[in-house]
């Protein structure tokens, strides 16, 4: 986690699960996640000692093999990116188009505008349909929360291949339609 949604987690008023968001009690501490951590062993990916992991952070900061580990995983990742990403639009965060909050995955999209601007009349592009190969980005949607409502009920991620043609992509719909009779 980054610190400022940790300090937002730890605030004195609430201070929450980072992960499931229960409250916590001051002072409580998962002895059973403790002692778990104590008496599970494994192995350094440098130099195959056994440890508990208990000891392994402090064992991987002093550990030269264990480093030459990572910054080959590191060097390995980050030798030469497959395409050139630049030319790929965001199709995973977007502004608001009411009021320019960032950041805001699809769901948190429809969310935030339900939430703040259902009354909100003015006409607004949609940022997810600009991003899309097929969106104009200069069309103007009458009714923005409608269009929220029946078009981005779902990700478009979970159905649409970006990379393959529109003929193509009705030839395989075609395909599996007359397999599914």
């Amino acid at each position: 986690f980054c610190t400022p949604c940790l300090q937002e987690c730890l605030k004195p008023k609430k201070p929450l699960c980072g992960v499931c968001r229960s409250t916590l009690s001051p002072g409580s501490r998962a002895l059973d996640l403790e002692k778990q951590i104590e008496t599970t062993e494994t192995t350094c990916n440098g130099c195959n000692k056994k440890m508990y992991l208990s000891k392994m952070r402090s064992h991987a900061a002093s550990c030269s093999k264990y480093q030459n580990y990572i910054m080959e995983g590191v060097k390995a990742v980050t030798k030469e990116p497959l395409h050139n990403t630049r030319n790929f639009p965001n199709r995973f965060t977007f502004p608001c188009p009411y009021c320019s909050e960032k950041n805001f995955d699809q769901e948190g999209l429809v969310e935030h505008c339900k939430t703040l601007h259902s009354m909100d009349a003015k006409q607004v592009v949609c940022p997810i349909c600009a991003s899309m190969p097929w969106g104009d980005p200069n069309y103007r949607s009458a009714n923005f929360m409608e269009h929220l409502q029946r078009r981005h009920r779902f990700s478009y991620d979970t159905f649409v291949d970006y990379d393959a043609d529109e003929d193509d992509m009705m030839a395989q719909v075609l395909m599996r339609s007359l397999r599914d009779k």
